[in-house]
This record gives C-alpha cells, structure tokens and sequence, in this order.
C-alpha cells in the first residue's frame, strides 16, 4: 500500500533554490552530449520546423531543467535532451532498443513508453514497474520492439508531463508499411501552463471550476427566457443548482492558464510543414497534454485515418477527429500544391487551440478558422437516457430528475458477473443510471457536425483493424468499472475508491476478459491500461481494433476485450494528469 500512495500522491515539481538547483543539475554534469552538461540552456519556441529525432538501437537520454519562454515569460520546464518537446525516437520492429536514461533533476523521475507492449520491469511507472530514477543515477530500459506505428513517452512521476516531459516514438515496421506516403510528420499537441502544476492542482481541489471561465452569466439568462420561457429557464437553472454542477463544464483547465501547443510551438507562431506538389503526407497526430481533449480538422483537406493508437486500420476518411489525452491516430492527406492549409486543434471546451500550417513553401499563410461555439453537457451526458430527448428538448419542472441520486444509489464494484454493490460512498456525486453505449457517439461539441456544418466526424464505430482479431476466444469472465467522482471536492475513483485505498484488480495469466467501463461522470475520461491491448469491441468481431487508451463519454458505456498475455504489475488510469492520483488502478497479472 506504501508504493500506491505514493503514485497517488505527486511530487512537486521542485520550488528551486540556487543551492538545489546546482546540486540537481550536477548531479549528472559528468555526462557528455545528454542535454544540459551541466549549464542551463534555453528553449527557442519560436522556432516552426521539426523536433530533433534520434534513431538507432542505442540512446542515451537526459532529463534536466531547462528555460523555455512560450508566453514572453520565462520558466523552467523539465526536459529530455534540452528539448520541449523530447526528441523523436525512431526504433524499427523486430530490434532490441538500450535507452540509457539520466536523472540530472533534484528529484526522482521516470519515464513510461506509452502503448509498447514490453516487461513489465520496463514500463517505467514508480511503486509497480520499479523504484524510479533517483537523483544523479542512470536507468537503463532494455526490450525488444515487437510492433510498428505512432507511438509515444513521459514521465511517470508526479506532474512532470505537465512541465514538459513528453516526446514521440516512431516504429518503423520490419514488413512493408501498408500505407503509402511520401513525406512523413509527428503532429504532436500539448498544454503548457506558466504556473506550476502543483499550484493549478491545489486551485482545482479548492475550486473545482477555478479555471472555467464560460458560466452563465445574466446575458445568458435573458436570453434563455426569450428563447425558452420563464418558467423552463428556471426549471433549468434550478436542476443544475441543486446538483451543483455546470452544463459548461467540459475541461476542468483551460486556455485561461494553458498555451497550447503543436510541436512545441505556440499558436501566435505555427508549426510549419512543408510539401511538395503531388506528395502524400502522413501526419502521425499524437495528444501529449495534460489534460487538453482536442477537436482536430484541417479545412479543405479531407483526411484518411490509416492507424489507430499505432495500430493499421481499414483506412476511413473524415473531416474531422476527437484525439483524448494519449490517443494516437496517423491520417494521410493529399495537399493541392497551389494551396496551404491550417491544421487546427481546438480544445474541447472552445476556450484554445494549436494550430500549424502545411504549405508547399514556408512564405505561404493559410486563414486560420474560428473556433466552434462550445457545446453544453445534457442529460445524455449526465447517463440520463430519456427515449432520445435531451437538456434542450424537455420541461425539466415535469420530469423525475431522480435519475441521479446522490449517495443513496448503489453501483458496481470492480465485480464480475455476480455484480456485488457498495454504496456510493463521499467520494461520488453522481451515477448515470441509464448509460449510452459511447461507441457510435463522436462527443459532446462534435454530434451535429455533419448537419451543421458537413463535417464527417469519426466515432470509435468507424474503426476496423486492418489485421484479423488475434484471440477469437469469448471472454470467460466480466468486469465492470465505474469511472466515478465527486467535482465539488475535486476527488476521481473508480467504484468510489480512490488509488490509495484500492486493492489491485486480478487478472489470471492467458485469461480472456471483457472490460466495461461506465462513465458516472460529466467528464470526458481517456482511460489507458498499460502492458495489454485494449481490443475495442467495435461490431466486428473478426476485425476488432486494439487500442491502448479509450474515450469514455460523460454518462456513458463502453467495453473491449483484454488478453492477459503480459505477467505482472501494470497501470490502469484516467490520463488526465489531475484526475489520475484518484482514477488510477493496478491490474495484477499472473
């Protein structure tokens, strides 16, 4: 229990001194060619070109302080190599990597290799995987690549992500690549915040909504009045109060403290890709945020999803994607060479979003497009499945608002067929009683885009693995988890338990399991088991996609079928950075 609190409860991010400063980056000062070398260096963000990329069977990686300024103030980040983002790592299947890694930092660090199927020893996650990487000692991570695709690392330890400790992996694959393409880029999206995330985490435990700036306001009451009458206006308002909750409340951190990100560069800057007239362009999109849920389309480019976390898929084209936190997916597109377009990634909740630009020269400027209006949560979203009416749609003064009881329903435990209750508990506000299947749902903001304005939007139903389901075995056995919270107090769970009070889920070794997972909150969660694919039941059960982290919708269900093929301890959690130290399990395999 000692090592599961201690994930459970981050370090900080170190309030520097001069005296510990030094001491940390001297720490690893010896070391030649691995980032700082024991002098402070700084980060240009407005530079528009690639991310440094490192390919091999050897690395050796350095993690230190580094000064960035992508607001006009400067700050320290947490870096890899001196870079913000890390540099891309380009490994090919079927190779045994050796990456060498050195904690030149004040305190401990890891780093985690998100999606590579590898031993559990190499995962890189403190208290399970191993002890992490104490200060001034080298790491040495140690595995065979046995899969190709667009993948991604961080740091496991604390809020250290958040400050800058991310990076791609691409995997080139030993076969022929069934996608064709003639030029390759990482898009890689992230959130960065001035203010140190121990700060942003101790505003949001006191005020859960600090950082959301869109409630209503009196304007948006006279208008509802106009629109919708006095009486349903206040219908409204009243269900809301009593719940203690907010329609507008998509992301609990916003672009009120977050810049965000493509490549490492700022919106006011955009990242830059270039093309030549008649190339394929792969763009491998990967969602390194904290906590940002991102909408991404380019305008007057249709795109072509070729893989899914990784993963070939049956090529799907869209105008338009959902990317959760830690989600990857590779599209192609086919630029006209008289044309430049923006890549735009809007932030869930509308309040930001990263933007770049494809051109066939780097004086070219695309129109960058407003960002959608932001959407407001239903009863759809609160797991109150009305026959199809929604928030909008009803007189809420003449219907049972009882779907949600607070504290005096029971729910599920981490159960198995034989569906044992607990009581809520104080750790939960909420329960969607009658949850909807997410699978054929694009998201909240993203569910009238076609009507609206003719965008195709992808949903997890679009996905079908471009390779025959490996394990066609029906699951022996069920297992229900209920994502779970209380936002008034700012606490995430799974089943009412937090991380540090939670026993470890067992699964026996070669054991085929199906996974459902109910979303009783208002929050959209990217859900991330580490060491065992996630195989997304999709509706085709000869194809299902396997996925390593999944999007479940506010009031919501969705399953997917595990193998336990992988001995050992691994990590299961929302990968929102601020809700993984409650919404966080270990599976135990053996």
């Amino acid at each position: 229990m000692e090592n599961r609190q201690r994930i459970a409860l981050p370090t900080d991010f170190v309030r520097l001194s001069r005296r510990r400063f030094v001491t940390g980056v001297a720490a690893g000062s010896a070391l030649l060619g691995c980032g700082l070398g024991g002098k402070l260096s700084y980060a240009n963000p407005a530079r528009r070109t690639a991310i440094s990329t490192l390919a091999g069977r050897q690395f050796d990686l350095s993690i230190g302080y580094q000064a960035v300024n992508f607001t006009g103030k400067e700050r320290l980040a947490t870096a890899i190599n001196g870079s913000v983002p890390a540099p891309i790592l380009r490994w090919r299947e079927g190779d045994r990597v050796t990456l060498r890694v050195t904690n030149m930092l004040a305190h401990d660090t890891s780093i985690h290799w998100h999606g590579i199927i590898l031993p559990a020893a190499m995962d890189g996650v403190p208290g399970i995987s191993f002890d992490g990487i104490r200060p001034g000692q080298t790491f040495t991570y140690q595995f065979d690549v046995a899969q190709s695709g667009t993948y991604w690392y961080h740091s496991h330890s604390g809020f250290q992500e958040q400050t800058g400790m991310y990076g791609a992996i691409v995997i080139d694959p030993l076969q022929a690549d069934p996608v064709s393409f003639d030029r390759d880029y990482v898009v890689l999206l992230s959130d960065w915040s001035d203010e140190k995330p121990e700060r942003i985490y101790a505003k949001l435990k006191k005020q859960s909504d600090y950082y959301n700036f869109r409630q209503r306001t009196v304007a948006d009451t006279w208008r509802d009045i106009r629109e919708k009458g006095l009486a349903r206006t206040r219908d409204d308002r009243s269900m809301w109060n009593s719940q203690r909750m907010s329609d507008r409340d998509l992301s609990d951190v916003t672009a009120y403290t977050y810049t965000y990100l493509m490549n490492g560069v700022t919106p006011a800057n955009g990242w830059l890709g270039l093309f030549a007239k008649g190339e394929k362009v792969r763009l491998r999109f990967i969602n390194g945020a904290a906590m940002t849920i991102f909408d991404v389309r380019i305008p007057g480019l249709k795109m072509t999803i070729v893989a899914a976390d990784g993963q070939n898929i049956e090529p799907v084209t869209i105008d338009e994607f959902r990317i959760g936190v830690a989600e990857t997916y590779d599209v192609i597109v086919q630029p006209d060479a008289d044309s430049a377009y923006t890549i735009f990634a809007q932030g869930i909740d509308r309040s930001g979003f990263a933007r770049g630009t494809l051109a066939p020269s780097g004086d070219w400027t695309a129109d960058v497009p407003q960002m959608d209006p932001p959407a407001l949560l239903g009863h759809r979203d609160m797991g109150m499945d009305m026959g199809g009416m929604d928030m909008g749609d009803m007189n809420h003064g003449k219907h049972n608002m009882g779907g949600m009881d607070h504290g005096k329903h029971n729910m599920g435990a981490e159960r198995d067929v034989n569906h044992v209750a607990t009581e809520f508990g104080l750790n939960v506000d909420m329960r969607a009683d009658n949850p909807r299947d997410g699978l054929n749902d694009p998201g909240i903001g993203l569910r009238d885009h076609l009507r609206q304005y003719g965008r195709q939007v992808l949903t997890y139903a679009d996905i079908r693995s471009l390779a025959p389901t490996a394990d066609t075995r029906e699951p022996g056995r069920e297992i229900e988890l209920h994502l779970t919270g209380n936002m008034a107090r700012y606490m995430w769970s799974i089943n009412g338990i937090k991380f540090a009070d939670a026993e470890p889920l067992q699964l026996t070794y070669g054991e085929r399991a199906r996974i459902t997972l109910v979303n009783d909150t208002m929050m959209t969660h990217p859900i991330h088991l580490h060491g065992i694919w996630s195989e997304l039941e999709t509706g085709d059960p000869d194809y299902i996609p396997r996925k390593h982290t999944v999007i479940v919708q506010p009031g919501s269900k969705i399953s997917y079928l595990v193998t336990a093929n992988a001995m050992g301890g691994w990590a299961y959690h929302c990968h929102l950075l601020y809700h993984m130290p409650g919404m966080f399990r270990e599976v135990r395999v053996s």
